[in-house]
């Protein structure tokens, strides 16, 4: 038996899984991140060294629940937070904390500090950590990079360095995901209880992971975790000028994402709403679904980080008349959850050209039973999910399995280690979904101009 151990760190949490080659996890365990440090005003930080603290951590744990052989672990696969960048000295170590994709700082060109002697992402940063490798997974880079996105490498001359604000040798030497990132030094052994000499290999980003841990062909994929959006693969680079989607590397090189427009704090809204309760989600779950769809004409506007086009917009709940109560506002932020990503699935459904007649729904949202059967009435379609629910998790896996050799190719690795677990099909409430998406997809044109006006007083 052969197993692969799977590093999945999200914008909320890492967790780490042993699985072996059908996919069975065998252990698993999961750390929180730390709460983000704003050090000014548009700068959000993981602070101090906190992403790097939550894999050795969470790989620990894992391995102390492992009943397996050591010596039967045949590779690492790699997977990190997207859109981050890692300030990084010439020891590789930070130079300053690592920069969330939600800092300000991203969407403009890197400053010169000399401190800095390399920039990458968090992925770079962390296989630094484990191999001592100056190496990275070209599918991590997306945003503001020089890199070609036909070849996936970096450009051997080009305006985009000097439009980036980067330098050639500030950058890590790239590869595919499935390819080798080098092998776990004896101070990542002792940190981390993974065995020394173990090989690492590369994934892609987060999204691109999730995607093939969930087994997403030409089918339609919503991801639910801090940063929701709904996918499906293509064969090329493309832009779309009406800005309904946008290509973003997948995780089988070659192969590009397709991507909906999103919600930026999607199940975030939920942990929120649970701790600001105090209560069991278990609890609020069986309760909002006793509340009939609509929740009386309660409906929540999921805009807490404003879209870029529309940088006043703010988040919204409406409708209360005193009759509401949380069960109500739980089921409203569920289906305002759905709603949205039904109303940006069709728009870029309809980019591509496409019909998707199934749903694929994964991330830790997935693992709800009203989440899901929400889904399907507002979809109006089968809605399925995988045996595995950290998808991404299970998608580092299969990067792993592939680059070690334990599956020979990306096919023969997806069938045998991705299992669906259940369907849920539409109920009557589907009915009722078509006027309230009418009515919800209306709000803003509404809000807008208040929320505008608000902003400049």
């Amino acid at each position: 038996m052969s197993y692969l151990v799977a590093i999945d760190n999200g914008s909320q949490s890492t967790k780490v899984s042993i699985v072996d080659e059908a996919g069975r996890v065998h252990a698993w365990a999961q750390r929180p991140l730390r709460p983000y440090a704003h050090p000014a005003p548009g700068q959000v930080v993981h602070p101090e060294d906190d992403v790097w603290d939550s894999i050795a951590e969470a790989c620990t744990e894992a391995l102390r629940g492992f009943t397996g052989s050591l010596g039967e672990i045949a590779g690492v696969g790699l997977c990190t937070i997207r859109f981050c960048r890692a300030l990084l000295g010439a020891d590789g170590r930070l130079a300053e904390p690592l920069l969330s994709w939600m800092d300000d700082r991203l969407g403009r060109p890197q400053w010169d500090d000399p401190a800095v002697r390399y920039v990458t992402t968090s992925s770079g940063y962390v296989t630094h950590r484990l191999t001592g490798q100056f190496r990275d997974t070209a599918g991590n880079y997306e945003g503001m990079w020089p890199i070609d996105h036909e070849s996936w490498r970096w450009p051997d001359s080009s305006p985009s360095y000097e439009d980036t604000g980067m330098r050639r040798e500030q950058l890590f030497e790239l590869v595919d995901p499935g390819a080798l990132l080098g092998h776990v030094t004896s101070g990542a052994a002792r940190a981390t209880g993974l065995p020394a000499g173990v090989p690492v290999y590369a994934t892609s980003n987060d999204k691109a992971v999730e995607a093939l841990g969930s087994g997403l062909g030409e089918e339609l994929l919503v991801s639910l975790g801090t940063y929701i959006a709904a996918m499906t693969t293509g064969a090329r680079h493309v832009v779309d000028p009406a800005g309904r989607f946008w290509s973003n590397f997948g995780s089988v090189p070659g192969k590009y994402l397709y991507e909906s427009n999103g919600i930026r704090r999607g199940m975030w809204t939920v942990s929120w709403y649970r701790q600001l309760l105090d209560t069991d989600l278990g609890e609020l779950e069986s309760g909002a679904a006793a509340v009939a769809p609509g929740c009386d004409g309660l409906m929540t506007v999921l805009d807490w980080l404003a879209p870029a086009d529309h940088p006043h917009r703010r988040g919204a709940l409406l409708g209360f008349d005193g009759s509401q109560g949380r069960y109500h506002v739980h089921r409203s932020i569920l289906e305002g959850i759905a709603l949205t990503m039904h109303r940006h699935s069709t728009s870029m459904a309809g980019a591509l050209g496409r019909e998707f007649p199934e749903l694929i729904v994964s991330g830790g949202g997935s693992r709800s039973d009203l989440m899901m059967q929400i889904f399907a009435d507002v979809f109006g379609k089968p809605v399925r999910r995988t045996r595995m629910s950290d998808a991404a998790g299970l998608g580092a896996a299969i990067c792993a399995a592939v680059g070690s050799g334990v599956h020979p190719d990306w096919d023969t690795a997806v069938k045998a280690m991705v299992t669906t677990a259940d369907v849920f099909t539409p109920s009557p409430a589907a009915g009722a979904y078509a006027s309230i998406s009418r009515d919800h997809a209306r709000i803003t044109e509404f809000t807008d101009p208040l929320f505008a006006s608000m902003n400049r007083t």
